[in-house]
């Protein structure tokens, strides 16, 4: 049948089963919003408040569900503005797809207006990029677009359509969409090495990273940690995958993990990374890192293998595929000894903090209770990122959504509303800070708009927590730009925007303000009024030896502490 090149985008998005897409409208893009428009019963578009909001919901919805993503703009100016959520996903390889319209053809290159080389400009964070410019290669295109962000190691894939080849007629032909492909290339030989270093081993410890999630193997990590019986930790990416109650886990590694992971990998001597990268947040000196360990690393980038740490063993496939495969032929370990000499260490050091007064631990901690650990978190990035990664309990992958690599303030909004329109049936929370908050805080008139029942909480120490953290650390509390000590109240935009607000300032009211906002059936905002100085520990200063982990116990007394 003969369609235009807008519904043959349409009727390929439903040829993926796409039902939520997010974006905002413009001049070269009118095409495929017309098409839109009259499938808006197959497909919800949620228009957001700013582009960059649309991607960033793009890529919640892709962590919550498991699915590619979707997200549109038009020419220019609204295709830049896709730009930082597109690179937050690549940085985290989330399945994405972003559509975008340019001037007509004979338009480009001659800096028509609203034209740009998007494309071109997303080039280093995109696993691939199109411009169509013929409309008989435009559904062959979208549907390669979703086979790449879906296969292998998943990330956005950027299709740039010329509003011409929106409008020209063209033959269309229904398809079934292919399968994602995974390319494991492990050996017989390779299992056989990886397994003599499992079964000789006598302290070792599992490192759990994003790739666990993305896999869908939290399943086959459990299974694995039993059998094997080693501690894990995990990455921020990885959270969920592995059961944060269970006795096994120890918790964050990192800059901001716990003791006893962070000592314990420094005395394992086997570490397996499970879909992780050894990230420079993670590792910190590298050539202290682990340095008693041999490193037996799984993984289904090949280009992950050897880059940041040098392996001892390495598996290049499907995580899920390759524990299979391990578990069906690793014998049940005991290493009673060092797994206990672990639980010292957590009983030793644990996470702690003040409890004397309102902290964002405390919020956490009662979020966790009244939720039952059972809620889709999302977050945006700093000390209440951290906190959120240290006190929830997370049981389940696909429930902790924040930007790891990139580190993108004002995430957490757009991710949350995105993971609430793709899991309706979950209690869905963003934690910001309030120098992240003001970010992009306009799209809570995307959620008071659709009336998306999400909770926004705002930990609001009026600075900007994580950098000033550093400033009184390393930079002998020269808070240059990070006072936010102004006149913006949050709980009036809030309510400005169409959500309902509460100001808490107790400990006494959070629990009361969590169980109001879960029961209004609304988007609520609840602001929580934090101290300035509060700071997040355990840490390791940049450059150092994860074993050189500090809290607040090991600094000396300042007259400013």
């Amino acid at each position: 049948m003969q369609l235009t090149g807008a519904e043959i985008i349409v009727e390929c998005l439903k040829e993926q089963g796409v039902d939520t897409v997010f974006g905002y409208p413009g001049g070269t893009i009118l095409n495929v919003y017309d098409a839109l428009y009259k499938h808006q019963d197959e497909i919800f578009h949620v228009l957001t408040s700013h582009e960059q909001g649309a991607a960033h919901a793009a890529d919640g919805y892709a962590r919550a569900t498991g699915k590619v993503g979707v997200c549109l703009a038009t020419s220019g100016p609204g295709a830049t503005n896709l730009v930082t959520g597109i690179a937050t996903a690549y940085m985290d390889s989330i399945p994405m797809v972003a559509i975008t319209a340019n001037v007509t053809l004979p338009m480009l290159g001659k800096d028509s207006f609203q034209e740009v080389d998007i494309a071109g400009v997303t080039m280093p964070i995109t696993k691939h990029g199109y411009i169509v410019k013929d409309v008989s290669i435009l559904a062959d295109t979208l549907r390669k677009a979703f086979h790449i962000a879906a296969s292998g190691r998943p990330g956005p894939v950027l299709v740039d359509v010329t509003k011409d080849v929106t409008a020209a007629l063209c033959e269309y032909t229904p398809k079934k969409p292919e399968p994602p492909e995974h390319g494991s290339r492990f050996t017989p030989e390779e299992v056989e090495a990886a397994l003599r270093l499992l079964t000789t081993s006598k302290k070792p410890y599992i490192y759990v990273g994003g790739g666990a999630v993305l896999s869908g193997a939290a399943q086959q990590v459990r299974e694995f940690a039993a059998k094997l019986d080693s501690p894990v930790c995990d990455s921020l990416m990885g959270k969920g995958a592995f059961d944060g109650h269970s006795p096994l886990y120890t918790g964050m590694i990192g800059m901001h993990g716990t003791k006893a992971s962070n000592l314990g990998v420094s005395e394992c001597d086997l570490l397996i990374a499970l879909g992780a990268r050894f990230s420079d947040r993670v590792v910190g000196n590298a050539k202290k890192f682990a340095s008693n360990a041999r490193i037996l690393h799984i993984d289904i980038d090949a280009a992950e293998i050897n880059k940041n740490m040098r392996a001892d063993a390495a598996l290049v496939g499907d995580l899920k595929e390759i524990l299979d495969t391990l578990n069906e032929s690793l014998p049940q370990c005991d290493h009673k000894e060092w797994t206990a000499h672990i639980r010292d260490l957590m009983e030793k050091y644990p996470l702690k903090y003040d409890e004397s007064q309102l902290s964002c631990p405390y919020v956490i901690e009662e979020l966790d209770r009244i939720t039952g650990g059972d809620a889709i978190i999302t977050t945006d990035v700093g000390q209440h990122q951290m906190w959120a990664a240290q006190y929830y309990h997370y049981t389940r992958p696909r429930t902790f959504i924040s930007s790891g690599g990139l580190g993108t303030m004002g995430y957490g909004l757009g991710a949350c509303i995105g993971a609430k329109m793709g899991r309706p049936d979950k209690i869905c929370v963003n934690i910001a800070g309030d120098g992240c908050f003001r970010m992009n805080m306009n799209e809570l008139a995307t959620a008071s708009r659709y009336n998306i029942p999400i909770i926004q909480i705002v930990i609001n120490n009026h600075v900007l927590g994580m950098v000033r953290q550093w400033q009184t650390l390393f930079y002998d509390h020269r808070y240059s730009q990070t006072i936010l000590a102004d006149k913006v109240d949050f709980c009036k935009v809030a309510e400005g925007l169409g959500c309902m607000a509460i100001r808490v300032t107790k400990k006494e009211e959070v629990a009361p303000a969590i169980n109001k906002a879960i029961a209004s059936g609304s988007p609520v905002l609840i602001e929580c009024i934090i101290p300035e100085d509060d700071k997040v520990f355990p840490m390791v200063s940049p450059g150092a030896a994860i074993s050189e982990v500090f809290d607040a116990d090991d600094l000396p007394p300042t007259p400013n502490s």
